[in-house]
Formats: C-alpha cells, sequence, structure tokens
C-alpha cells in the first residue's frame, strides 16, 4: 500500500468515527431527554415494579398487538392464578382461555402453557438471563428478550419494535426498508440508547415515548422534548 492510500484509509477512519462521536452524543442527548420525560410523564403498570422475570415474561406475552390497559386487569388475575412457572405448566389450557379470553389472540393460550413447560422441561423451571437462551422459549423474540433481561436484571440490552423504530427513525431521519426491526442503524441506536446507569428506565422512557408523544398518527410536537433536533419535526414544522 502506497503512502497515499494508506493515508486515504487513515482519512476515512477518521470520518467514520467522527460520526460514531457525532451519533453517540445524539443518543446521550435523546435518552437524556427521554428521562427526563418519563420521571414526570411514564406510565405505571405491576409488571414494570416487579423483577420477577416470569410475571414480566407472562406481561410481555399478553402485550402483543394488545393495549396495556386492556392488559392490567387480566394480567392482575392471571398471576393471581398462576404466580410461578410451576404452576402455569400443570394448568389446564381451558382454565388458562378463561382467564385471557378478553384479549383475543387466543393462539397465545397454547404458547403460555408450551413456554412455561419448556422452561421447566430445559432450565428447571429457571427463567434463563441470556438473549440466546431466552429466544429459545416459545413465544419469545428478540424484542421479549430485550424487555426482560433489561426490567428484570437492569441489564444493557436493547429492544427494537414498531414503536421504538418510529422515534428513532424519526429523529435520526433514517430511511427503513423492509424489516426496521433488522435495521442495523436502528438496533445500533437502540444498544448506545440503553448503555447507560438505569437501561431499564431507558427502554421504558421511549417505550411510553412512543405511544403517548411520537405517535404514530399526529404526534404530538407541541409536547415533544426533543422536538427541535428532530429531522422527522424539521421537515414537517
Amino acid at each position: 500500500m502506497t503512502e497515499s492510500h494508506v493515508i486515504e484509509a487513515n482519512e476515512a477512519v477518521n470520518r467514520v468515527n467522527s460520526v460514531l462521536t457525532g451519533l453517540k452524543a445524539k443518543v446521550q442527548y435523546v435518552r437524556e431527554k427521554l428521562l427526563e420525560w418519563y420521571k414526570k410523564n411514564g406510565r405505571s403498570y405491576p409488571w414494570r415494579t416487579t423483577d420477577d422475570p416470569y410475571k414480566i415474561l407472562i406481561a410481555e406475552i399478553m402485550l402483543r398487538r394488545t393495549r396495556a390497559d386492556q392488559v392490567l386487569p387480566v394480567y392482575n388475575n392471571f398471576v393471581r392464578c398462576y404466580p410461578t412457572v410451576k404452576a402455569l405448566a400443570e394448568g389446564e389450557e381451558e382454565s388458562i382461555e378463561k382467564l385471557t379470553y378478553s384479549l383475543g389472540l387466543h393462539w397465545r393460550n397454547q404458547e403460555l402453557g408450551d413456554l412455561a413447560r419448556h422452561i421447566i422441561s430445559k432450565y428447571q423451571g429457571e427463567i434463563p438471563k441470556s438473549r440466546d437462551e431466552l429466544m429459545e422459549i416459545p413465544g419469545v423474540g428478540q424484542y421479549v428478550a430485550g424487555v426482560l433481561l433489561s426490567s428484570a436484571y437492569n441489564k444493557k440490552e436493547w429492544i427494537v419494535d414498531t414503536n421504538v423504530i418510529r422515534v428513532f427513525s424519526r429523529f435520526f431521519g433514517l430511511r427503513i426498508k423492509g424489516d426496521g426491526r433488522r435495521n442495523k442503524e436502528v438496533i445500533m441506536i437502540a444498544k448506545q440508547f440503553v448503555d447507560c446507569e438505569n437501561p431499564r428506565q431507558a427502554n421504558f422512557a421511549v417505550i411510553d415515548f412512543a405511544a403517548l408523544i411520537c405517535r404514530k398518527i399526529n404526534p404530538l410536537h407541541s409536547r415533544c422534548p426533543i422536538s427541535w433536533e428532530c429531522a422527522y419535526y424539521d421537515r414537517h414544522r
């Protein structure tokens, strides 16, 4: 490699490092603003005030395609009737269905029993603490694994779903093609977003911000704490 090639390579590396440094600073800005917003506006649910991974897992299965306020009474009754993995594994599907009927999506009834039996047979009733092992459990994907690990253990585990994608893609001006959950830029930002002292709260903050402020339709720009740095707001104001 000639000296000029070495210089060009070094300059390219410096440009990449500069971009990454700038991105890290912007992610930190978003995180700080959303955490501040969350302290005043965050929603309170029983699955957020427990560090029991079983209860968090049950909540996340129920929350799939279902509003949190609709899940709340069903969740409370469910964990009262089935307080442990063992109790759920031994539960009858008909009884489980009666408790979860109002949520719809009745395939979840089978899934709840299957995941409990899987945890009993493969992990002796202990919910694993690694993302890869969690994703072997029926019904658990990247998002549920990330939420469980950050919520139960306050681990720096990233989460990406359509709502998180909306917040990050709007603010950073990302053009998402295909499945945003696999987008490398989004995942990189999500990983940086939880690189802090309290990743649990950081994840809750972006979830609630997406639901209450950065809505899919009619986002509330006037109440948004990051609007003045947001690429989406800059284009639409």
